[in-house]
């Protein structure tokens, strides 16, 4: 899956620029010209890397790190910035950035920084399953939603493994009972719909917004939003 990288910088043409040579690499690329814009693209569109410039209008760069790793957000962060002191290389660290770019930059060591960020989180994520806030790891076998850790049975987490596994996608019961439970389940063919309502609850115990949804007559879907999808 290619890539989803925020640009937050209100230098136009340099944001021009980037987004180009990027989106020329292959790269999705979002872009933004503010700090408060740039903070709620973050959250809102969960990109893979974020490049981020110091000194925005409204929150300062700096800012809008502290923000988003505050709140756990573990995105990649590489800071663009004119500051080229070790006291702001460290401030820049200490707000949470992985990387530090100097201006004026080459575009080519730009991109060779973008590249080993992704490779190190790709490597780092293998074992992981996110949508939204919801995060699962199928090697430590543990689920948060947020901050929250999510106590599963082994079958809640099974069933959720495999729904993270084709989010946005509507999934039919036959589907799930042959893929969760197997062949040649002989149980009670109400089982799934009991299950989905178990994690829901767990999911949803600090009235966090509901992420799976039912699709009557047909299955489930992880989504969202849920218009037109009936959530009972």
């Amino acid at each position: 899956m290619t890539a989803h990288i925020l640009l937050v910088e209100d230098e136009i043409k340099l944001a021009k620029f980037v987004q180009m040579e990027l989106s020329y690499e292959g790269y999705r690329l979002s872009v933004e010209h503010d700090g408060l814009a740039g903070l709620i693209a973050a959250r809102e569109l969960h990109p893979d890397l974020v490049i981020l410039d110091w000194m925005l209008p409204g929150l300062s760069g700096l800012e809008v790190c502290r923000r988003l790793r505050i709140h756990g957000d573990k995105v990649p962060i590489i800071l663009l910035t004119a500051k080229d002191d070790i006291s702001d290389r460290v401030a820049g660290l200490d707000a949470g950035a992985d990387d530090y770019v100097v201006k004026p930059f080459s575009v080519e060591e730009l991109l060779a920084r973008v590249r080993a960020h992704l490779r190190r989180t790709q490597d780092i994520d293998a074992d992981l399953r996110q949508f939204a806030d919801l995060k699962l790891n199928r090697r430590t076998r543990e689920v948060y939603r947020g901050t929250r850790l999510v106590e599963l049975t082994a079958k809640e987490f099974d069933l959720l493994e495999y729904l993270l596994a084709h989010p946005q996608e509507v999934i039919t019961r036959d589907r799930i009972l042959e893929k969760v439970w197997g062949y040649d389940f002989m149980g009670d063919s109400n089982i799934i719909e009991v299950y989905i309502r178990y994690l829901r609850l767990k999911l949803e115990a600090n009235k966090e917004p509901r992420l799976i949804q039912t699709v009557r007559s047909v299955g489930y879907v992880l989504r969202e939003k849920s218009e037109g999808v009936a959530s009972n």
